[in-house]
């Protein structure tokens, strides 16, 4: 069973493990040697952590675990008017299994009882925009490297609760 919990210090390690398994691809592009490749890996980490910390200051950070085992992490910026999806990452043994779809489905209900949009951005290249388009989500801008995708929920679920 899929659950999420709150990012703590001691998930720190972890979660860089998760971010330099999203690069590996990229990284092995480079011809550099390991130590070259953790210490700009590690500089890329920081700054994402602190860009993503004055864009998004009241975001969820949560680890995603299967059967207490962390697998993922994702986070979550709400706000009145819609929810974001800041990102969200698995180890690669737990990529295309199912799990990610389950989450976005989740958030999909909580942003169609709150009546909000669920915003995102995506790489161009990357298979998850695959998932997001069987998910309705459906692009709203970009640019070369990444799309902005938004997904609203159905008029017939918005007003579901105001059938008697």
């Amino acid at each position: 069973m899929i659950t999420t919990a709150p990012v703590k210090e001691r998930d720190q390690s972890f979660l860089y493990e998760l971010y330099a398994s999203t690069r590996q691809e990229e990284m092995a592009l480079t011809g550099w040697e390991v130590g070259q490749v953790d210490a700009f890996l590690r500089m890329q980490f920081r700054l994402r952590k602190n860009s993503y910390a004055m864009q998004y200051p009241s975001a969820e950070h949560s680890v995603i675990l299967l059967a207490g085992l962390a697998v993922g992490a994702w986070i979550i910026d709400r706000c009145d008017s819609e929810i974001r999806l800041v990102d969200i990452a698995f180890l690669p043994a737990y990529r295309a299994k199912g799990f990610g779809t389950a989450l976005l489905f989740k958030l999909q209900e909580e942003a169609a009882a709150s009546k909000g949009p669920i915003r995102l951005q995506v790489d161009r290249q990357g298979a998850a925009l695959r998932l997001y388009e069987r998910l309705g989500f459906v692009a709203t801008g970009g640019d070369g490297i990444r799309i902005s995708m938004t997904w609203i929920p159905k008029i017939s679920t918005l007003f579901a609760s105001a059938i008697p």
